[in-house]
């Protein structure tokens, strides 16, 4: 009888079991049909936002990386197997543009060059992350896309020609697309661990983990390949244990085929999110309106590490909605508004500010001629938040606002961000112990050569948007002083100093000189137009323009000494002097500052060598003297003379 009993429970338990499974087996597949619909969506988004190079991104790419011709990008000799993205042969977007890919590269073949499956090495997919297909995407954006493998698969020759046709598709794209485009070679394994050393090879090393992940999860499109098994393990009646999903997913691949497991995201660590922010206040000190958002949502989830994670949130809204056309959330709009809810009862002036900043960000330009789908996902959004019309109106003119107040702007930005960050640092004051010491000393540094004031250097420009629409500008030499102003706007004085070459050291590390847009007024000194125009080419040819993020970190772990040197002898000066007048340095040193000194007694010069050869090495030296002066080279033999006793020089055009 006990046996008899014994069997009935289990078999009960059997069905019990059987059940849930069907259920679940359900939910997972309900799941996949709704994520597919909402894929479709971001790609249209993207298609309508990059017509051409959307095209590339998401149809040819997987195609060009699952074929192996010698007409087509990417093409690899002695390879002794394809790759080839999982599943591409059901492809529909993509195969129905085949015959035109095979135009394009002159392949005179009827029949599909994609060769079977069983004869290839797998592509788990191919995923973008961040802005593209979102209404953050703009004309500066750039697009990352991760290319996931199970390296396990592959073996070192393999890999090794994974990432030459990568390399060679890229080349292609690059040569094509006004988009750039970043590829990342991605283990799956490794993703499932949130071991990201490879594939944010910017981060600082210590800083970057759950937080990419959530940023992949709520960001990405699906360009070719398999469905994250994360954004259909979810099931709008009770919570979905993860491992649950993944159990099912193991014990029925057949029907699971084009789900992959990349791994759960359950929170972010406090030490994490500060670490993070740390390097998004980094990237900030270049690209500060880009940054706003991001360390706005850092501090977020420093403040509440509790609460939902953001990707989660979003994936709820996208599965537990009424399927309709085109009625799906963008991620960038959701992101958004998740950031200004949780700040709804910030200072009112500065949650109006952010909004500004959040609207420039993603360049839309409400109630104008045009409206694309962009600009219609952003009306409400933020006229739901007050931004009324005719601050859009005034935001719609900022390419023609004046100089003086498209900088205020700037700095305005500069002072949040700053703000922000030292909230962050507030909040996380006892969570520093998992962030590496080295990263800390390196940001303390950065932020110093950004925004210290030293002797002699030149300040950085704290610019609201990554290049202004400069207007014309105006040299004029006024009370033994040189001016530089710009002609919409007479009393903004962009620089103003003694040392004409100070001056324009400033226009070319702010990059704010363009060939024609520099005139100078008359006036009694020597200095000649053309010269001018020489010695600014000269100045970005050696120095280039600021940008503190392109810096190597360890720069920053080292003391400071110069690396280049551009000495400027008798510059505006009158042409037939044949000795030394005036000798102007240009110093360059490893942590991206730049300074100006300028000399007219030698002895002083000498002295400044001695002091900065002391702690120098490897510095680079570059030498200008007018052109057409009759003594030139007379004047630049005596110059090299006196620098060579302290560096060693090497001849240089």
């Amino acid at each position: 009888m006990d046996n008899i009993r014994k069997t009935a429970i289990d078999l009960c338990r059997s069905r019990e079991d059987a059940g849930i499974r069907m259920a679940l087996s359900r939910i997972l597949i309900q799941n996949k049909s709704i994520f597919l619909e909402y894929n479709r969506f971001r790609k249209r988004l993207f298609s309508e936002l990059a017509p051409k190079d959307s095209e590339i991104i998401l149809y040819l790419l997987p195609w060009m990386l699952s074929v192996n011709d010698v007409s087509i990008p990417g093409y690899v000799d002695h390879i002794k197997q394809n790759f080839r993205v999982f599943n591409i042969e059901t492809e529909k977007d993509i195969l129905k543009r085949e015959r035109l890919f095979k135009k394009t590269f002159h392949i005179r073949n009827d029949l599909t060059v994609l060769k079977p499956a069983e004869k290839s090495l797998p592509v788990e997919g191919i995923y973008t992350i961040g802005s593209v297909g979102t209404i953050s995407q703009t004309s500066s954006s750039d697009c990352d896309l991760w290319i996931c493998i199970d390296k396990t698969l592959y073996d070192e020759e393999a890999f090794d020609l994974l990432t030459l046709k990568i390399d060679r598709i890229k080349d292609w794209m690059d040569s094509r697309l006004k988009m750039p485009v970043c590829f990342f070679l991605c283990d799956v394994e490794d993703i499932r661990a949130c071991r990201f050393g490879g594939v944010d090879c910017e981060s600082c090393g210590s800083t970057q983990k759950k937080v990419l992940k959530e940023e992949f999860y709520r960001t990405a499109i699906l360009t070719a390949g398999k469905i994250p098994l994360w954004w259909v393990a979810w099931d709008r009646r009770q919570t979905l244990c993860y491992d649950d999903a993944v159990r099912e997913w193991q014990s029925a691949p057949s029907v699971y085929y084009d789900l992959i497991d990349l791994g759960n995201l359950d929170f972010i660590d406090k030490r994490e999110s500060f670490g993070a922010a740390l390097w998004q206040f980094n990237k900030s000190l270049t690209h500060p309106l880009k940054s706003i958002l991001k360390m706005l949502l850092l501090k977020m989830f420093l403040e509440s590490p509790k609460e939902e994670l953001l990707c989660h949130r979003f994936r709820r809204l996208i599965l537990d909605q009424p399927r309709k056309p085109h009625s799906f959330v963008d991620p960038g709009a959701f992101t958004l508004i998740a950031v200004l809810d949780f700040y709804q009862n910030m200072d009112p002036q500065t949650l109006q500010f952010i909004l500004k900043c959040f609207y420039l960000r993603y360049k839309v330009k409400l109630f104008s001629r045009t409206m694309t789908v962009k600009e219609e996902t952003a009306l409400e959004l933020f006229r739901r938040y007050g931004l009324d019309r005719e601050t859009i109106y005034e935001l719609n003119r900022f390419s023609s606002w004046t100089y003086s107040s498209q900088i205020r702007f700037g700095e305005f930005i500069v002072l949040l961000l700053v703000d922000i960050y030292k909230d962050i640092a507030h909040i996380a004051r006892d969570v520093t112990g998992d962030v590496a010491a080295q990263d800390l000393t390196i940001l303390g540094q950065k932020l110093s050569a950004s925004l210290k004031k030293k002797p002699h250097k030149i300040p950085v420009l704290s610019k609201p948007l990554e290049t202004l629409k400069m207007p014309s500008l105006t040299l004029r030499f006024c009370e033994n002083r040189w001016q530089v102003f710009p002609d919409n706007d007479d009393g903004a004085m962009i620089v103003e100093k003694r040392d004409l070459v100070y001056c324009l050291a400033y226009l070319a590390w702010n990059d704010l000189y363009f060939p024609g847009q520099l005139r100078m007024l008359p006036n009694p000194t020597s200095a000649a137009m053309q010269e001018i125009i020489n010695l600014l080419q000269k100045i970005r040819e050696v120095f280039g323009v600021y940008d503190v993020s392109s810096i190597d970190f360890q720069n920053f772990l080292q003391p400071e000494h110069t690396e280049k040197l551009l000495i400027i002898i008798n510059f505006a000066a009158p042409p037939h002097a044949d000795v030394i007048h005036t000798l102007s340095v240009i110093r360059l040193n490893n942590w991206g500052e730049l300074f100006v000194n300028r000399f007219t007694l030698q002895e002083r010069f000498i002295s400044f060598l001695e002091n900065i050869a002391e702690s120098s090495y490897n510095t680079v030296e570059f030498f200008h003297v007018q052109k057409n002066a009759p003594h030139s080279g007379k004047l630049l033999a005596k110059a090299r003379r006196l620098v060579s006793k302290y560096f060693v020089l090497v001849d240089r055009k």
